[in-house]
């Protein structure tokens, strides 16, 4: 059977947007067509298609994220803040993250801790 490639870029495009899809395979199972058929036709390389998967992940990644930020969940709340932190919060975040005396106690500079 002969496929039109433009009528399943078109159709993939539809379902994409309508079922709010991420994978290629969840795709491919909304067409008249195989796996091997959708590949061979070079429809996974179409920007049309890799522009739409992308906008689903960032909506869906944009949609989790501001749900984390209100949850009252504290595990929601960490994993929100393990993905916005930058490297040195991260370490800080940590469960075991070692203090390096020399560089992390500025509060005690100059202070003798050492009590007999």
């Amino acid at each position: 059977m002969a496929y039109n490639k433009e009528e399943l870029e078109s159709l993939s495009l539809e379902v994409i947007h309508k079922h709010k899809l991420f994978f290629i395979d969840d795709i491919v199972a909304y067409l008249p067509c195989s796996r091997a058929t959708f590949y061979n036709l070079e429809l996974d390389k179409l920007d049309s298609i890799k522009t739409a998967l992308t906008q689903v992940k960032t909506n869906l990644k944009v949609s989790m994220r501001s749900k984390w930020f209100r949850s009252e969940n504290p595990t929601l709340q960490l994993a929100l803040m393990k993905l916005v932190s930058t490297d040195e919060e991260l370490r800080k975040l940590s469960m075991q993250h070692q203090v390096n005396e020399d560089f992390e106690k500025p509060i005690f500079n100059g202070i003798d801790l050492d009590v007999k």
